[in-house]
């Protein structure tokens, strides 16, 4: 799973999700993406699975980049604990998505496999999500 190697603090305030995605926002690297539509938390596991799901469809005769990491650390209390005692311990770690974030990106594939891939990976994520091409986009 991806996760910082070293952090200043080992547990972070929960933060708001509110506005557009500017950097990180256009394809940079390969020819088609997977772009966000809306904002939410996608834990390692979720990057880790898309991935998976992206490699597998493309028999691994593509190079795929991922362009979010994930480097807010989630905590979680036990269950049954009474109120108060401190924050939980750290649980998992999670990247912000805003929308308009290109999550995954793509090279050498047809359009068609391409397409499917970005679809398959898309089901493991937790936003929406839209594929886009090179060309198609606007700055």
């Amino acid at each position: 799973m991806l996760m910082p190697k070293k952090v200043k603090f080992r547990k972070m305030q929960k933060g708001r999700m509110n506005g557009k995605a500017y950097s990180g926002s256009s394809i940079s690297f390969g020819e088609f993406g997977l772009k966000a539509l809306e904002p939410g938390w996608v834990s390692s596991q979720q990057i880790e699975a898309a991935r998976i799901a992206i490699t597998r469809h493309a028999k691994r005769g593509c190079k795929v980049w991922i362009r979010i990491f994930p480097d807010k650390p989630i905590t979680k209390k036990p269950a049954e604990t009474r109120m108060g005692k401190g924050k939980g311990a750290l649980e998992y770690w999670v990247a912000v998505v805003k929308p308009g974030r290109i999550i995954y990106e793509m090279a050498g594939v047809t359009e068609a496999t391409a397409k499917e891939a970005m679809r398959l990976a898309s089901h493991k994520l937790p936003v929406a999500t839209k594929f886009v091409k090179r060309d198609d986009e606007v700055l």
